[in-house]
């Protein structure tokens, strides 16, 4: 039985004192589906995972990983989203500028907000937000409810204002 205190020190049963490794990444599931196919013998159930992990210091990623177990599914996602990092800029804790983008059914809106107006936004670019370091944002999404184009959709709009911003700097 292993207990830890407020400043990240593990103590075990024996009463030594270990230090907990820090992870650059937090990491979050934003949602589980059990999927099952049919195959020869019945059906096949695997749980497929979205997993959001982010530095809150503006490095965020997203993966999606199917397994037999759901551990193993957020491993593998988790494997992924450290291979597509992205790096948005953040000014006064909010986005630079106003972007809106379409991707199929999923029609994201993400807006600047003053300093003290927090995220204001719907589940799945709240959690993008929040572990990307952005305070203060207004958004909306629009069209669908699936998670996973919700969040494909924020990733690609932050990813294109990203690009802007640099362009924009580089003069």
């Amino acid at each position: 039985m292993n207990k830890s205190n407020q400043s990240g020190i593990e103590l075990s049963g024996r009463g030594e004192a270990r230090e907990k490794p820090r992870q650059e990444f937090e990491e979050h599931v934003l949602q589980v589906d059990r999927v099952s196919r049919t195959v020869k013998g019945g059906k096949r159930v695997r749980f497929r995972v979205l997993v959001i992990i982010g530095n809150r210091a503006g490095k965020i990623a997203m993966g999606v990983g199917k397994a037999a177990e759901v551990a193993t599914a957020v491993q593998k996602a988790t494997t992924i989203a450290k291979k597509h990092i992205l790096e948005i800029p953040i000014t006064n804790e909010t986005i630079p500028y106003p972007i809106e983008l379409h991707n199929g059914a999923a029609h994201i809106i993400l807006r600047p907000a003053k300093p003290g107006t927090s995220v204001i936004a719907g589940g799945t670019i709240r959690v993008i937000c929040n572990l990307a370091g952005i305070r203060n944002l207004v958004a909306k999404i629009l069209g669908t409810a699936n998670k996973i184009n919700n969040a494909q959709t924020t990733m690609m709009a932050l990813e294109i204002l990203a690009q802007k911003y640099k362009e924009e700097n580089a003069k």
